[in-house]
């Protein structure tokens, strides 16, 4: 990100982030556990095995998918595979493990965008999964000038959120050094078309987290299933393909 984001930042400590589950609905343990049974259901590739029926294809503009959180581009290659045939530019995040908003993650997504912006001469749609949406549109009020669209899966950008995740993010929180960056951009919407899939069962994350604030170009989209497996959801994957072919909106303006 730009040298300047940096300037007269403070950096609230992950208490900021998180509040009890109890406080936000959050996720309960038969919904903890409904995670573990749908992994366990759902060890295969993806999406590859999933009938979806016809999809809409793609124009070839550049689309970024970035990973949850513990998780690299091979959580992802499935569906990077996947919207690849439809007919996109794909990009991973090419940052290793999400292990949150460490300063070299933040420089290597802002990298690319730029990367992938400047060789197609077009604006690029990010994906994100999880803490990977949370990412995206930071990364979205950042350079919406390069950014067409916003797709989260199941991502907690409404602060604070609760998840049982909590203690992991907490002793990585020493090397977030751009987390101060990731809550101030989620303050006000990305200035670009946002789509954010969430689950009223989410096993991982308090589902109210994941929705946005009412506007003329956002929208929340409710699909039953488990956070883990969302990207074999068939619902999820064809909300993901029918938002990509959607034109480019003529402004960025809300």
């Amino acid at each position: 990100m730009s040298a300047n984001l940096h300037q007269d930042a403070r950096t609230p400590g992950s208490a900021a982030i998180f509040a009890p589950a109890h406080a936000l609905g959050g996720p309960s343990w038969r919904d903890l556990i409904g995670e573990g049974f749908a992994v366990l259901r759902n060890i295969r590739p993806l999406p590859r095995r999933i009938h979806l029926g016809p999809v809409p294809l793609g124009d070839g503009h550049p689309v970024m998918v970035l990973p949850a959180f513990l998780c690299s581009d091979t959580m992802s290659r499935g569906l990077r595979d996947w919207l690849s045939a439809l007919g996109y530019a794909v990009e991973g995040w090419g940052a290793g493990v999400n292990i949150g908003p460490t300063t070299n993650a933040v420089a290597a997504v802002d990298a690319i965008l730029r990367r992938c912006t400047d060789a197609s001469g077009r604006k690029a749609s990010l994906v994100g999964v999880s803490l990977g949406g949370v990412l995206a549109r930071a990364l979205a009020n950042t350079h919406p000038e390069r950014v067409r669209r916003v797709v989260t899966v199941c991502s907690p950008f409404r602060l604070p959120t609760a998840s049982p995740l909590e203690p992991f993010y907490r002793a990585l929180a020493p090397l977030h050094g751009c987390q101060h960056l990731m809550l101030e951009r989620l303050t006000t919407p990305p200035p670009v078309p946002t789509t954010a899939i969430y689950s009223p069962k989410d096993g991982v994350v308090a589902w109210r987290s994941c929705i946005d604030v009412p506007g003329s170009r956002r929208e929340n989209i409710a699909v039953e299933g488990a956070h883990t497996t969302m990207l074999a959801n068939p619902r999820a994957l064809r909300i993901i393909a029918e938002r990509l072919a959607l034109p480019e909106p003529v402004s960025s303006s809300d």
